[in-house]
């Protein structure tokens, strides 16, 4: 009988799980197929789900999960919010001991010598094939770090994009992960260039798709029956959906209330849906100031997953500095602005629906937009709900083991 692969699968945050979702459901079909035929063709596989804990959300309960159509994790490590260097350092001495026995079979009944004696430091370390990581949050190094050091292979999901700013914790994020991995899958052929030209041998890239593309086609049925248009007073086509969160946006006086204007502005010609994330809401009133537009400047609290990809599918145009609304943004073919200087997807500009651009130009892009010089662009190749498949295919190839 073939040893089975062994995957040991880490989330920090709920941006996570919508990329971790579509490698589970890929693992579930890999097992009622083997299950159906009585037998496997290749390596069975098993895996085990770890959450950090790096972000609490009230939101991530029991059905949370059962939307995504994924198990609660098995693990999670409740680390909790901190500085950067805190978070991370607490990321890595919790997860280093879930690591040494993420395989390790349950202790004996009896207490004889295969048992532990109820001590799990004194097992012998049971280890994955793979500590399979994705994005760029801080639990994506973190846990590539303790795997490197104890010799465990890392495949990270999402590899090779690059914003070329080091001032975004992300991006060191990024450039650590990568450096350590030992398998990079990419989201598209820009990423795979960044990765050759920081000297990562060919045979270690893997140009795969976008994952979060497959969460996306998924759960479009859902999206499509959601009733965020009717609640928000707005008509398919005919209103711009909003999101924006990051400091260099909100934690400005200057950038905040110039944003505001321009939004109440646009509202008078376009209705506009903001669901405001905290933060957001927060520096507002920290700063006091308001945005009005006759009732059609729409500020509502925030939005789920399903409502969100129903405002972006039916808008005349999105603005926003969130990095997976470019993505969906670009699959939807819906014009979108990004409100940054640069961003780690250039493939959405190149090729998507997406433009970056400033406060001073915002004017001037709404009124470009608005009339029918907005970008609608095309679907990047491979981004087409088969990621999680091609995904599996090369960690379970002879050539990955």
């Amino acid at each position: 009988m073939n040893t089975p692969l062994q995957l040991l699968l880490i989330a920090g945050a709920r941006p996570n799980f919508m990329k971790i979702a579509p490698l589970i459901h890929a693992l579930q079909r890999h097992h009622r197929a083997a299950t159906a035929a009585g037998d496997l063709p290749g390596r069975p596989i098993h895996y085990r789900l770890v959450h950090t804990g790096q972000h609490y959300d009230e939101k991530m309960s029991e059905v949370f999960f059962r939307e995504l159509g994924i198990p609660q994790p098995e693990v999670n490590l409740e680390v909790g919010s901190g500085s950067h260097a805190a978070q991370t350092a607490e990321i890595m001495r919790r997860f280093e001991p879930v690591l040494l026995h993420a395989f390790a079979p349950p202790p004996s009944k009896t207490g004889g010598p295969e048992s532990s004696g109820g001590n799990p430091d004194a097992a012998a370390p049971a280890l994955p094939d793979w500590v399979i990581v994705v994005g760029d949050v801080n639990s994506t190094m973190a846990c590539t770090l303790v795997a490197a050091k104890l010799g465990v292979k890392v495949a990270h999901i999402e590899a090779g994009l690059r914003s070329r700013d080091r001032t975004m914790p992300e991006e060191i994020n990024r450039l650590v992960t990568d450096a350590l991995a030992d398998l990079l899958l990419t989201p598209s052929e820009d990423a795979n260039e960044n990765l050759r030209r920081e000297g990562v041998p060919e045979a270690k890239i893997k140009l795969v798709g976008n994952i979060m593309i497959d969460s996306l086609i998924a759960n479009l049925p859902q999206a499509r029956q959601s009733q965020i248009l009717q609640k928000a007073g707005v008509t398919p086509g005919q209103f711009a959906y909003v999101t924006l969160h990051r400091p260099a946006n909100v934690d400005s006086r200057d950038s905040l209330g110039a944003i505001m204007r321009e939004l109440t502005r646009l509202a008078q010609r376009l209705p506009v849906v903001f669901p405001m994330h905290p933060r957001t809401r927060k520096m507002l009133a920290e700063y006091g100031i308001t945005g009005a537009g006759d009732g059609a400047l729409k500020i509502i609290e925030p939005v789920g997953y399903h409502d969100s990809l129903c405002l972006t599918e039916n808008a005349r145009l999105v603005l926003t500095d969130s990095g997976g609304l470019q993505e969906e943004s670009t699959w939807f073919r819906t014009p979108c602005l990004t409100l940054r200087p640069n961003t780690e997807r250039p493939v959405t500009v190149t090729l998507g629906s997406n433009r970056l651009t400033t406060v001073e130009r915002l004017r001037a892009d709404f009124e470009a937009a608005l009339n029918g010089a907005a970008k609608t662009g095309t679907i990047p190749p491979l981004w087409d709900g088969q990621t999680a498949a091609r995904i599996l295919a090369v960690l379970a190839s002879p050539t990955a083991a």
